[in-house]
């Protein structure tokens, strides 16, 4: 679902911004990239980590079907910005949106701009 929507916004847009540290790097969702597989993940959490009776969903709509890896926005479509921070402060995503608005590209300089976290 995310992977087809990823592409529609980027055919759709004419700047993409990768908002937050989980769309820049993978950050905190991608650390369940070295358990390997989407089916091994799914094992992990719902069977193994189960208190009793550890079963998979199969209804549809309650687990999203999962890539065998998370990916940072990047690595899926083309980004024109990047806007680090969990979650960007409001200092950064104004100046971001202010300079979209007039049409400039948006300077990312200073710490505030190209910290993570």
């Amino acid at each position: 679902d995310h992977l087809q929507t990823i592409q529609t916004v980027r055919e759709r847009s004419r700047q993409l911004v990768s908002f937050g540290d989980c769309a820049v790097t993978g950050n905190v969702t991608a650390l369940r990239n070295p358990l390997g597989s989407a089916e091994a993940v799914l094992q992990r959490c719902y069977i193994e980590a189960a208190d009793i009776h550890g079963t998979i969903p199969q209804e549809p709509g309650i687990v999203p079907p999962l890539l065998d890896r998370v990916q940072p926005v990047h690595t899926v479509v083309p980004v024109d910005i990047y806007l680090p921070g969990c979650p960007p402060s409001a200092t950064q995503i104004k100046a971001v949106l202010k300079s979209l608005l007039r049409g400039e590209t948006p300077q990312l300089e200073g710490r505030e701009f190209i910290k993570f976290g």
